[in-house]
């Protein structure tokens, strides 16, 4: 298996540089090696880092009396470098953003899905038919958890009416303070956003122009580019105060503990984030994963994939959230997924959400330039 060229030229410039320390960090937690590949009574698991948390797997991992090992990855081109050098049968699911589907099903890292197999049809219609996990009619990955990405903000100094706009990074009162994650595709793509693209990603040069022109209007309010620790952190200590292309699934936490911050979805909209799980091409424990799969996506599986403590997100499973309703409403009500009340798929029905993707008229490497010459100013 290879990966396409203009794959390998995006990974061999920024994949594992990205990764830098932090990769470091998550190295101990890894327990996933290549012996284990042919051992039935091991799973092998390509994922972001905590998804082995005894918390999501333990029942699992009882229910199977088998041992999930995990090999976590920092970012999409990190795992399909993963992926591309380790020998077929090395894993046998891998969790992944949903923009990076195409590029597993187009190196053939991934294997075509049966949906009947899965509760799909317990997903929120929305959901049932994700386009990013469909190819020529065939389903290649599943949706396990998602959120979404706007504009986050401290809430001792800007007014939830001041954060209506992306403009409001260009204020007098958000010079030096408008932080941003170090990736360009949500930080881009919430430029996109406040230029009026819809779809932001998928732009002419004319229109890719003025979003280039546009950003670099915003590094006299920059207060720097975090990785996702330093996100927590600067947030925390109020070095950041706006910063667009993140969302709950960092202000929430932070929030539960006291920090005066929140998200919000601007009136250009928002990003959607999506994770899922795929069955890797070579595995030579089909079944297993096949059934991996079936739990994270059960009303239980999909309940722990909510509620893990320092990382709550959404889940597409209707089952799901009448089980959390059920079992743990306060977490129902912090997450708004109450299914008599407003909710998260409120913005999504209101057609705020556009999904994160890949650019389609520019190469990666394109928007990737822009981003560090961004940085560079």
């Amino acid at each position: 298996m290879r990966i396409p060229s203009f794959m390998s030229r995006d990974i061999s410039r920024r994949g594992f540089l990205k990764a830098g320390a932090a990769g470091v960090a998550f190295a101990a937690a890894n327990q996933w090696s290549s012996a284990y590949a042919d051992d039935p009574n091991v799973l092998n698991y390509l994922s972001w880092p905590g998804n082995a948390d005894p918390y999501l797997i333990a029942d699992f991992e009882k229910e199977n009396n088998v041992k999930v090992r995990i090999k976590e990855y920092v970012g999409g081109d990190q795992m399909l470098a993963v992926i591309n050098q380790s020998p077929p049968g090395s894993f046998d699911v891998v969790l992944a953003d949903a923009e990076y589907m195409h590029l597993l099903h187009a190196s053939d890292f991934i294997e075509p899905l049966d949906p009947d197999d899965y509760p799909i049809k317990d997903f929120w219609p929305e959901f049932q038919k994700f386009p990013l996990h469909w190819f020529d009619g065939k389903l290649y990955g599943v949706m396990t958890d998602f959120g979404y990405l706007g504009l986050s903000y401290n809430t001792n100094t800007f007014r939830p009416e001041e954060v209506k706009s992306y403009a409001a990074m260009w204020s007098e009162k958000a010079k030096g303070k408008v932080g941003f994650f170090d990736w360009y595709l949500p930080s881009m793509g919430s430029i996109s956003l406040s230029n009026g693209n819809l779809p932001p990603f998928d732009i002419s040069e004319e229109k890719f122009e003025a979003v280039k022109e546009k950003l670099f209007t915003l590094k006299p309010q920059a207060s720097g580019f975090y990785t996702i620790a330093d996100i927590f952190s600067s947030m925390t200590n109020g070095q950041a105060q706006l910063v667009p292309g993140i969302g709950e699934w960092i202000t929430l936490g932070l929030r539960l503990s006291g920090v005066p911050v929140d998200t919000v979805i601007p009136d250009e909209g928002g990003l959607q984030w999506t994770e899922s799980l795929s069955i890797v091409k070579g595995t030579p424990k089909r079944d297993l994963a096949r059934k991996f799969i079936q739990y994270t996506t059960s009303p239980q599986g999909q309940v722990k994939m909510a509620t893990k403590v320092d990382n709550k997100k959404s889940i597409p499973s209707i089952a799901g959230w009448k089980l959390l309703n059920e079992t743990m409403p306060r977490d129902a009500e912090i997450l708004r997924m109450k299914l008599d009340q407003p909710n998260v798929m409120d913005e999504y029905k209101a057609k705020k959400i556009q999904f994160r993707q890949l650019p389609s008229e520019q190469s990666i490497e394109d928007w990737n330039d822009v981003w560090s010459e961004f940085k560079s100013l």
